[in-house]
C-alpha cells in the first residue's frame, strides 16, 4: 500500500501530470464550493437564529471565521510545501507554496477587515492590539515577504529557498494565533467549537459554520490550482510537453 502511495505520489509530483489532471478537478472544485457558500448563506443568514447577547450582528462569523482558519491551513500548506521542495527539490511544492501565498493573504486580510467590522459594536473600537489580532496581522506580513521575495529574486530555484526559509520560520507564529486565548488575557473569547467537550454553540448555528470552513477549501483548493498551472507553465515553458501543449491550442 505504501510503494503505491510513493508511486502516486512520485507521479502527482510531475508538472505535467499536475496539470492534466488538475483541469478534470478545478470544475469539481469550484461547483462543489460554489455548493456549499450558498448552503452556508442560507442556513447563516435565514435558518440561524439572532444571538441572545449579539442580535444580528454576529452573523458576520460566518465570513471571519471561517477565513482565520484559512489564514492559518493556507499557511501551513505554505510552510510544509515550501519544506519538501528545500528538501527534497520537488518543483512542484515550490509552485504549491507560491501560489498559496497570495490566497492565504487574501484570507488574513478578510479575517481582519471582518474581525475589525465586528469589534466596532462588540469592543467600540474597531482595532485594538489584542494578542489575538496582533498575530493575525503579523501572520499577513510574513505572507506580504514570502511574496516579496518570489516576486523579487529573478531565480526561480532561488526564490522557493528564500521564501522556504521565511515561512518555515513564520510557523512559530500559528500556536501564538491559534493558543493566544488561552495564554494571555485577550478581548477574544475562548474556544467555542475546538473543545474535546461538546462544541457551546447550538447546532442551527454550528452548522453554516461549519459549512463556510469547507466552502473556503475548496474554494481555495480550485483557486490554487489555477494558480498553480500557469505557474508550471511559466516555469517549464521550455519542456517539450509545454510546447506540444500551447501548438495543440494553437
Amino acid at each position: 500500500m505504501w510503494n503505491a502511495l510513493w508511486k502516486f505520489l512520485h507521479k502527482l509530483a510531475s508538472p505535467k501530470y499536475f496539470y492534466n489532471i488538475s483541469a478534470k478537478l478545478i470544475p469539481w472544485f469550484s461547483w462543489t464550493a460554489l455548493f456549499l457558500i450558498l448552503a452556508a448563506v442560507y442556513f447563516g443568514l435565514v435558518k440561524a437564529p439572532p444571538d441572545y447577547q449579539q442580535g444580528e450582528s454576529y452573523r458576520i462569523i460566518y465570513v471571519h471565521v471561517p477565513a482565520a482558519w484559512m489564514s492559518m491551513f493556507i499557511y501551513m500548506v505554505m510552510a510544509i510545501t515550501g519544506a519538501i521542495g528545500l528538501i527534497w527539490k520537488m518543483k512542484l511544492a515550490d509552485v504549491m507554496a507560491a501560489s498559496s501565498a497570495p490566497i492565504g493573504a487574501s484570507f488574513t486580510f478578510l479575517a481582519l477587515v471582518t474581525g475589525s467590522l465586528w469589534g466596532k459594536p462588540m469592543w467600540g473600537t474597531w482595532w485594538v492590539w489584542d494578542a489575538r489580532l496582533t498575530a493575525e496581522l503579523i501572520l499577513l506580513f510574513l505572507y506580504f515577504g514570502v511574496m516579496a521575495l518570489n516576486a523579487a529574486i529573478e531565480d526561480k530555484r532561488n526564490a522557493a529557498r528564500a521564501s522556504a526559509v521565511l515561512a518555515l520560520v513564520g510557523v512559530v507564529n500559528i500556536p501564538i494565533i491559534h493558543y493566544s486565548v488561552e495564554w494571555w488575557n485577550t478581548l477574544h473569547q475562548g474556544a467555542t467549537i475546538t473543545k474535546f467537550d461538546r462544541p457551546s454553540m447550538d447546532m442551527s448555528m454550528l452548522l453554516p459554520l461549519l459549512l463556510m470552513a469547507f466552502a473556503f477549501k475548496f474554494y481555495y483548493a480550485s483557486v490554487v490550482m489555477k494558480r498553480a498551472r500557469v505557474e508550471v507553465l511559466e516555469r517549464e515553458k521550455n519542456s517539450t510537453w509545454v510546447q506540444e501543449e500551447i501548438m495543440g491550442k494553437a
